[in-house]
């Protein structure tokens, strides 16, 4: 009990004083955009600390980042420029007016070209990397893809069509593979199958892709269906930036009527108060936000936030859970916006996207965002 006392005092220690050196914004609005916006900027074409994986088949093999993908070299990791490149157009179909919009769009533009995206998919396609960014940054290429068709714009529909090579090939991945994938995967990191099945039904339905949706829908259902009593007490890993239990439950909304869903996530998740308190599940607190691992930690308060919200979304209107579910959500987001400070650029260089993605409430239908 004592562990746990301490535990608490430090976290609103940490938090208080997070909060006051760089308070967050009670709503989101332009400046706070702009401020989201250039930690993007500051990073899609930042080549170096660059995090490489990339399997070599021979001396021709090695170059520098910016030649072996152009698009995407930037933001210390593949994965992450995608997302930033997806952040920086979200932002703009959200703020079409904002002061940062020249700059985002020339970033844009100097990446997704023709060229640049014919050759990410050349080395998607090379040897050995069956693999490569599997699902995690495949998902969210699909979603970059995604957020450019749904911009009514010219510069997004030229964007988009660059695109259309390097989609074709992350899809023949994505569907190679989930037939072939047995069990899911359940951790909090970047492999984790629940969390990139979500970017993925999200794309499919967007696109009326029903092959597709109706392949991630029977395998979200084969893996979770007959899931119970989630362990979430032994959440968090020390290196999570995504929840095993709640990401499982933030897909599962996305596929289930929602009664149906109410139903399977009492079995699933029972320990989810009705009491209207937030205490069943506190935010967590990095260590050391410098540390590339370690920050992790700031980008699964942001996370949680978000599928928290998804997760309410889709209960009836009147689950006696919600009022928890909705103040844990709050409490999440308060610390997770918090920590995006841009002080260190091993969390600078991706938590944008992840606090663009819950404040935007990107992955709710509008109807039902709040």
């Amino acid at each position: 009990m004592k562990h746990v006392l301490c535990l608490l005092l430090l976290l609103s220690s940490v938090s208080e004083a997070r909060a006051q050196e760089h308070p967050s914004t009670p709503m989101f609005d332009i400046k706070t955009a702009e401020r989201f916006a250039n930690l993007a900027l500051a990073c899609v074409h930042k080549e170096y600390p660059n995090h490489i994986s990339h399997t070599l088949s021979s001396d021709a093999d090695v170059a520098p980042p910016r030649k072996l993908t152009p698009a995407f070299y930037g933001c210390y990791d593949w994965h992450s420029s995608v997302h930033g490149h997806w952040l920086l157009v979200r932002l703009v179909r959200t703020f079409p007016d904002a002061l940062f919009v020249e700059a985002a769009r020339d970033a844009l533009r100097q990446s997704l070209t023709a060229e640049n995206l014919t050759q990410e998919a050349v080395y998607l396609r090379g040897a050995g990397r069956a693999s490569f960014e599997r699902p995690y940054g495949l998902a969210w290429l699909l979603q970059l893809t995604a957020e450019l068709r749904e911009w009514d714009d010219p510069q997004a529909k030229e964007m988009a069509a660059n695109l259309r090579p390097l989609e074709r090939v992350a899809l023949e991945r994505l569907n190679s593979w989930l037939p072939k994938l047995s069990n899911p995967v359940r951790i909090g990191e970047h492999d984790q199958t629940a969390f990139g099945l979500g970017l993925m039904l999200d794309y499919a339905r967007g696109e009326g892709d029903q092959k597709f949706a109706e392949l991630v829908v029977s395998k979200s259902k084969q893996f979770y269906l007959s899931d119970k009593n989630c362990p979430l007490e032994y959440e968090p890993s020390g290196e999570d930036f995504l929840s095993p239990c709640i990401g499982e439950a933030d897909q599962m909304r996305r596929v289930l009527p929602s009664r149906e869903f109410a139903a399977w996530l009492q079995t699933f998740m029972p320990q989810i108060s009705t009491t209207g308190s937030a205490a069943w599940l506190q935010p967590v607190v990095s260590p050391d936000p410098s540390d590339p691992k370690l920050a992790h930690l700031d980008g699964l308060n942001l996370s949680r936030a978000w599928m928290l919200n998804g997760i309410a979304s889709a209960l009836p209107t009147n689950d006696k859970r919600l009022p928890s579910i909705r103040a844990a959500a709050e409490a999440h987001e308060q610390a997770g916006l918090a920590a995006v400070t841009g002080e260190h650029y091993e969390g600078g260089h991706w938590l944008g996207s992840f606090a663009v993605y819950l404040v935007t409430h990107r992955g709710i239908p509008p109807s039902l965002g709040r």
